[in-house]
């Protein structure tokens, strides 16, 4: 299988003002991260290692680094803040690393929350369109795939409604009907999913399955450890911006629960 996906050493640090309220605290604060030393007014039960940086720069990643062949789902876990939903912006190419490369062969589809990708105002059917030419496909690839699209998300007589109307539900399934259908290498989930009802996560479920028989590469996000087990061909566990394991689904969702207990 042919590497689609490469992750080298991909750091991610936002520069964020956070002062305590007190400049003698401040000054303490900043004086210890200086010298490297840890941080006195840290609070107690607060972990040691320090997500900052004597710069007040917050690392939301540090050194991430993974390779992913055509047809794996890679399963993402972590608690929330290990910054999964920020790898998940880089990967999507919504926001650029502060550190590190990624290669990426061909086109990549992402559904990371309500809305992502969406025009308020523009009818369902407009959208379609919309995140189908984004994705770099003419509109007659787009028109082919159309009711294929319409039937999987079982909004046929609300397609020609602005999309600001929709309920959350409609919305994810627009939105995954969307990622699915239109042909990107890799596919790009977040736990966005677990807004829909049971019967269409089973439905989102079976499709993701399809693809990655179809030779497609997905990469799915879930707080759900039996979703990963059941349905993810690798995983990888971060943990406050850092990988805790990568590899064999087992081995990665030992190591979640193990550090999450």
């Amino acid at each position: 299988m042919r590497t689609v996906l490469r992750v080298e050493k991909v750091s991610k640090a936002y520069k964020i003002s956070r002062g305590t309220g007190s400049l003698r605290q401040d000054f303490q604060s900043f004086w210890a991260r200086l010298r490297g030393k840890e941080d006195p007014n840290t609070p107690i039960g607060s972990p040691a290692k320090s997500r900052w940086d004597a710069e007040q720069h917050f690392w939301a990643l540090r050194d991430v680094t993974f390779d992913l062949k055509e047809g794996q789902i890679l399963g993402i876990l972590g608690h929330n803040g290990a910054g999964k939903s920020t790898l998940l912006k880089i990967l999507s190419r919504i926001t650029a690393p502060t550190e590190g490369v990624i290669k990426i062969k061909g086109r990549i589809a992402s559904l990371l929350e309500i809305g992502t990708g969406f025009h308020p105002e523009l009818s369902g059917r407009e959208n379609v369109f919309l995140n189908g030419s984004i994705l770099g496909m003419t509109r007659r690839e787009i028109r082919a795939k159309f009711d294929e699209i319409v039937n999987f998300a079982e909004i046929a007589d609300f397609i020609d409604i602005p999309v600001k109307r929709y309920s959350s539900g409609m919305y994810v399934r627009l939105a995954f009907a969307v990622a699915a259908h239109l042909d990107a290498e890799t596919m790009i989930v977040d736990e966005v999913l677990a807004v829909g009802d049971e019967r269409f996560q089973k439905k989102c479920i079976a499709k993701m399955d399809s693809l990655r028989h179809n030779g497609r590469t997905l990469i799915l996000v879930s707080h759900s450890t039996d979703t990963v087990k059941n349905l993810c061909t690798i995983a990888l566990c971060l943990k406050a911006g850092e990988m805790v394991s990568f590899g064999a689904v087992d081995k990665v969702v030992k190591a979640y629960r193990d550090y999450a207990s």
